[in-house]
């Protein structure tokens, strides 16, 4: 089988996202590109999480509403999931905990009861490795032989090695082999998260340090630099509030080092007020910035396209930002490095604009690792002198001042960055095109929603058009992207069509607009139907 779907699901604490690594690399020595899509709510124990793994011989960047294989740790997890089954899948479950009649699942799909409880009082195991039994029965059902399997807990599980390996071979003995997982005879791929890619294109980026107050969907990359930070010579540093980050940044960035901070809307709504002071001392600064629904609190723990129009506009006053909005982990990693790089060069404030679906989703990474840019390494200053820096205006030494002729030479100064950051840019795709270029009907779409986008209009023989770059806007770039096309359709994960705005106000009007703002990502077959039914409104 060269494409499936793996399910697994339980209480918040259960351990799924371990257990979805585990299965990474069940499937990475098999060669398969992986995607995987995660969800959870905001409390640390009960409620329900789960995570999908899509495994195909081909890059996927999204998962199916549909899935093969369901593990199910709790009742809820059937309730929920079991209809998502296609025929020919089976449904994984704990019968210990279930009790009461076999589960019902659609037609064709088999029921395979795992006694979770008896297996753990049979081997006199710890509760904690009730996935190692599901992990174990897994690897039976996807036609995995044992000594694969034992491989690959051994390594990625090597606390109480021995009480895994028996339980989960007691799993495997449980089990029945569903369909048989191809070898595809290549190198399996690191699986990296956005976040962690991000981070990742900040270090080769030269990134010197890193704050944040830890805030879903970016708190991963604030761990993540942190565990980095010796080997890469970091100073990463998490302050009481998100004030306190970005003057903390500010401050970092006065002295030389190249800084980034990463937030969620209800942080960066603290922190606009250093933002523009970062645009006035001209400051180099990154913001990462990554969405969640609002308003307040919103959905703190799922996914939209929200802060576009935030990020755009973000402060008092005009000045110029750059505002970048990768759409998968390998663009992640790209675009980090030219953040950080173009916000020191130009001495300015960058956003680099993710979200929970695209931060928290984990990628096949497949990447030259090598430096995108040149490392822009401001001159060494003389420290015998005076440097000031205001948030007043001021002149060119860093005095403050309200005269009218000045103010307008430094107003221009600073606008006048936006210009030779746009010939910078346009060294790098900024815009991308994928499916046939040469289509009349062009499905235009930003950030995490690339990877479904290509997918579901592939189906269609559509073009897809993808805008990395948000602000200076790459208006030629896009023009040429879009040359030829009669009809625009706009994909985005918000109510208010944010992109769709951008787009008109660079007279690209959309003819149809689809959108899903309920904190959850599009599924391929979600937005194929979407696309279906927006396309039958008029002729293409």
């Amino acid at each position: 089988m060269k494409e499936f779907s793996i399910l697994i699901g339980g209480k918040a604490g259960d351990g799924i996202d371990r257990a979805g690594v585990v299965i990474n690399n069940l499937l990475n020595p098999l060669g398969y590109y992986q995607y995987v899509y995660r969800e959870y709510p905001s409390i640390i124990r009960g409620g329900h999480t789960f995570s999908i793994i899509r495994a195909a011989s081909e890059k996927v960047s999204c998962h199916r509403n549909q899935v093969d294989i369901v593990i199910a740790m709790n009742p809820e997890t059937i309730a929920v999931h079991a209809g998502r089954l296609r025929p020919g899948g089976a449904l994984l479950y704990d019968s210990d905990t279930q009790g009461g009649p076999e589960p019902e699942v659609p037609p064709g799909v088999t029921v395979q009861p795992i006694p979770l409880a008896a297996i753990l009082e049979t081997e006199a195991a710890p509760p904690i490795t009730r996935n190692s039994i599901m992990i174990g029965a897994l690897a039976r059902a996807i036609g995995l032989d044992w000594e694969a399997a034992a491989d690959v807990l051994t390594r990625k599980m090597p606390k109480a090695l021995q009480e895994n390996l028996a339980v989960a071979r007691r799993g495997y003995d449980a089990a029945s082999p569903v369909f048989t997982a191809a070898n595809l005879d290549r190198d399996g791929l690191p699986v990296l998260t956005g976040n962690e890619a991000l981070g990742m294109g900040l270090i080769q980026g030269g990134l010197d340090t890193y704050i944040a107050y830890p805030m879903t969907p970016t708190s991963s990359i604030l761990h993540f630099l942190a565990k980095a930070a010796s080997e890469f010579g970091l100073k990463v540093v998490h302050p009481e509030s998100e004030i306190g980050v970005i003057l903390m940044a500010l401050g970092a960035s006065y002295t030389g080092a190249k800084a980034a901070v990463g937030t969620s809307g209800g942080g960066f709504c603290l922190m606009t007020e250093g933002f523009t002071f970062a645009a006035m001392a001209e400051l180099p600064l990154v913001v990462v910035l990554g969405m969640r629904p609002g308003p307040s609190t919103g959905l703190p723990t799922y996914s939209s396209q929200t802060e576009l129009g935030f990020a755009l506009n973000a402060g008092q006053g005009e000045f110029a930002r750059l505002v970048i909005a990768p759409g998968d982990a390998e663009e992640s990693f790209y675009w980090a490095q030219i953040a950080l790089n173009m916000a020191a060069k130009y001495r300015l404030p960058a956003i680099l604009l993710t979200d929970k679906n695209g931060g928290e989703g984990a990628y096949s990474f497949d990447v030259d690792l090598s430096p995108v840019v040149d490392r822009f390494v401001p001159p060494a200053r003389d420290w015998s002198k005076v440097f000031k820096i205001d948030s007043y205006e001021h002149d060119e030494f860093g005095i403050t001042t309200e005269d009218p002729v000045i103010t307008k030479q430094m107003q221009d100064k600073r606008l006048g960055k936006i210009s030779p950051l746009s010939g910078d840019l346009d060294a790098f795709e900024t815009v991308r095109v994928y499916g046939d270029p040469d289509a009349t009907t062009a499905l235009v779409c930003w950030g995490s929603n690339k990877g479904v986008c290509v997918e579901a209009a592939a189906a269609f023989g559509w073009r897809v058009v993808q805008p990395i770059v948000m602000a200076p806007f790459p208006a030629a770039r896009f023009a040429k992207a879009m040359a030829g096309v009669e009809r625009t359709m706009i994909v985005e994960n918000n109510a208010t069509g944010q992109l769709k705005g951008l787009l008109k106000m660079n007279d690209w009007p959309a003819d149809d607009f689809v959108s899903k703002y309920d904190g959850r990502a599009f599924g391929l077959e979600e937005l194929t139907a979407a696309l279906t039914k927006a396309a039958d409104r008029r002729p293409a």
